[in-house]
């Protein structure tokens, strides 16, 4: 690993996932940005290891192989140990998608939450076990930091009651049972840019759609989550690289039914095989719009997607009786502006006007003059979000 300026005190940003584990590391004090990277395909034959400078300049790429998460982790904590790239790293602070109803805002690690947190593990169980055991590494490996857990969920917290809960009976919602909301990080991050950069967003209705392999929108007014796309799971909303987005509880009844599957099953077949990949074979979104010419799969999958976000748009517009402003962002919103112009295609009737040109040279704002409603692509940084955080709750405690 190249050298790198080390000096100073640092925060380390932790997100990762069933076979991938992202990382960044900022200053302490500024919360500038020294290094990131990532470390993808844990658990298959071939994974890779790539760390960057504040720049995007390479520091390091590796191909090897990771049994798991943990050894993964062992990886990035002997390189934070080494003599290249060691910091004194005084914070660590962890995304998690969940925490359950009694847990949203960011806070402190300890013992009994991470015992609670284990109790909820069923409510996502394709993220909670690995983003525990991964705060379980990093604890014993970094005793003297303080680690903050920061949840995708603190961003919907004050959604209003016609939002939040389903039309069941009262005791399941006495057990958790709600609408959570995810991606609440990005969600974060974007409306404190755009309040730096327009200011007086309270006073404006927007809707975020953040795509990218999970995907989903959230409706904001009074620079308050209002409403979202998920629901009590990231599996729902709308349709995804390889999750089901909303379904008819009747499929559900109808798999058990017929087919007799278990709920470990029913996860995977939702989580894992569902989706844009259910359709054409893949999830990969760029590998759909280079197909889409060729392989009437592809250019179905891409239609499906764009139909059930345009649908969400209009649905979340109408909650908020009204909108204002609409963003794009994540790994497909913020890169692919053909699903874009699909998306805001024959939305005129609402104000929506995308300018081609605009969008097609990677403008910031695509929207035509005459455009009631302002299109903007935000690059997303949950990252910083997730820094800050810690930051702030360790100045405050």
């Amino acid at each position: 690993m190249k050298e790198s300026n080390t000096t100073g005190s640092f925060i380390l940003v932790l997100n990762s996932g069933s076979s991938s584990l992202k990382f960044s590391l900022f200053h302490q004090d500024r919360l500038e940005l020294e290094w990131s990277g990532s470390i993808t395909g844990i658990g298959e034959k071939q994974a890779k290891l790539m760390i960057h400078n504040a720049e995007g300049e390479a520091l390091l790429s590796k191909e090897t192989s990771y049994l798991n998460l943990e050894t993964a982790a062992a990886e990035l904590i002997s390189r934070l140990d080494s003599p290249s790239g060691k910091c004194s790293i005084q914070r660590i602070g962890y995304r998690l998608v969940q925490g359950g109803p009694a847990h949203r805002m960011p806070e402190i690690i300890t013992d009994d939450l991470i015992n609670v947190l284990e109790t909820y593990t069923y409510l996502a169980p394709n993220h909670l076990p690995a983003e525990i055991q991964l705060i379980r590494v990093f604890r014993k490996a970094f005793k003297n930091a303080i680690h903050v857990a920061c949840f995708d969920t603190f961003f919907h917290l004050n959604m209003p009651s016609v939002a939040k809960f389903y039309a069941l009976p009262q005791v399941y919602r006495d057990q958790g049972l709600m609408r959570y909301g995810f991606h609440g990080l990005s969600y974060e991050y974007i409306l404190q840019k755009l309040q730096n950069e327009n200011g007086r967003i309270d006073e404006k209705k927007i809707i975020i759609a953040h795509l990218g392999s999970g995907a989903s929108m959230a409706a904001v007014s009074g620079g308050i989550g209002q409403e979202t796309t998920m629901g009590m799971s990231p599996i729902g909303g709308l349709v995804m690289s390889t999750r089901s987005g909303d379904l008819d509880p009747g499929v559900i009844l109808f798999l058990l039914r017929k087919y007799q599957m278990t709920p470990v099953q029913l996860d995977e077949l939702f989580s894992q095989e569902s989706g844009l990949k259910a359709i054409a074979g893949t999830g990969n979104m760029q590998q759909l719009i280079e197909n889409r010419s060729w392989h009437p799969p592809a250019q179905e999958a891409i239609e499906v997607f764009c139909y059930q976000a345009k649908r969400q748009i209009a649905a979340l517009a109408a909650g908020l009786g009204g909108l204002d402003m609409l963003i794009f962002s994540g790994g497909i919103g913020e890169n692919a502006p053909l699903i874009r112009e699909q998306i805001c295609k024959d939305m005129g009737f609402m104000g929506i006007s995308l300018d081609p040109a605009l969008n097609l040279n990677g403008d910031p704002i695509i929207s035509t003059l005459d455009s009631s409603v302002s299109i903007q692509v935000i690059k997303t940084n949950e990252a910083w979000m997730i820094a800050k955080h810690t930051g702030y709750i360790t100045n405050t405690n």
